[in-house]
């Protein structure tokens, strides 16, 4: 389902999360000049306090600092910030707001659940390479959120945002390293319980795409991969099997063992498990037998929503 149309000039899309910042410039989604991804834990402690600590401010805005300099130096037209689970949840999201207009000249966009289910849908729909069987329920697992969107080839996406994320669900269980198998069935009830209460059910999906780095991260560790590499996970079908073995094995390692793992980005070592089990869940309650695995997502349908 690539998207063939032409370039229209140069544009910026930044996704603001939870755990991670990260940065597409391009021409196209499809036509990436710049893709970079810091991880800046926004969110940290938000589920506890309701507010952005000093400290997650001053890595974001560090972060921000060097992708104003990477829009600056690729002459983007365009530019379009999305800020999501944490910012909504703040008290002091002005501070976060000022930030951003200081370094990168426009006002943040703070979306909802419902807006940011929709760009992800359209970031993961519009990267897949062949026709799905529909409909499609696109999962997109973040820090403080966990997006489900399902939808046809025609007419809008049914979106839902659970507050329900791997920094969220780390901090309000406080895992022991490893965790015990007490920790991990609260962990999963918390899930259903969510789940329970989402409108939009997974069992009605014929197909299931997995979006952001909690799912990307498992799929590597299904893959056994030497390296995080973007290029083999993306677009990869895994049997549904495979993912279970393998979000059992992130699960019940502590952290210094997922930290030596070849794949793992240290900034997400800490808080996987506990998304890994929001995937677990997911996949049960869908009954579908393999998983669709795409490096594109929240970002590239930011992107997206510049060009159309």
């Amino acid at each position: 389902m690539r998207d063939a149309r032409g370039p229209v000039g140069v544009i910026a899309a930044v996704d603001c999360g939870t755990n991670s910042i990260r940065l597409l410039v391009c021409e196209t989604p499809h036509r990436p000049v710049v893709r970079e991804m810091r991880v800046v834990r926004l969110g940290e402690g938000i589920d506890a306090t309701g507010r952005m600590s000093e400290a997650a401010l001053a890595r974001t805005f560090a972060a921000l600092d060097e992708y104003a300099a990477l829009v600056r130096e690729h002459g983007a037209a365009r530019v379009r910030l999305c800020a999501t689970s944490a910012t909504r949840d703040a008290a002091n999201a002005e501070v976060f707001a000022a930030g951003v207009r200081e370094r990168l000249g426009i006002d943040p966009d703070v979306v909802t659940g419902e807006e940011e289910a929709a760009l992800s849908f359209a970031g993961a729909a519009r990267g897949l390479r062949e026709e799905p069987a529909w409909p499609v329920l696109v999962v997109d697992l973040g820090g403080g959120s966990t997006e489900l969107v399902l939808g046809g080839p025609d007419g809008p996406p049914e979106g839902h945002s659970m507050d329900v994320g791997s920094v969220r669900l780390h901090e309000r269980h406080a895992f022991s390293d490893p965790p015990t198998a007490a920790e991990v069935d609260a962990c999963a009830r918390d899930v259903d319980a969510a789940l329970d209460a989402c409108p939009v059910d997974p069992a009605r999906a014929a197909t299931v795409v997995g979006v952001a780095g909690t799912i990307t991260t498992v799929a590597a560790a299904a893959l056994d991969l030497t390296a995080y590499d973007a290029g083999a996970i993306d677009q990869q079908v895994l049997d549904v099997a495979d993912v279970h073995a393998a979000v059992d094995r992130l699960v019940a390692m502590t952290v210094e063992q997922r930290r030596a793992l070849p794949f793992m980005h240290p900034g997400r070592a800490d808080v996987v498990g506990a998304g890994a089990i929001v995937l677990r869940q997911v996949l049960r309650r869908s009954g579908v037998g393999r998983l669709v695995v795409s490096e594109s997502d929240i970002l590239d349908g930011i992107a997206w929503s510049l060009v159309d």
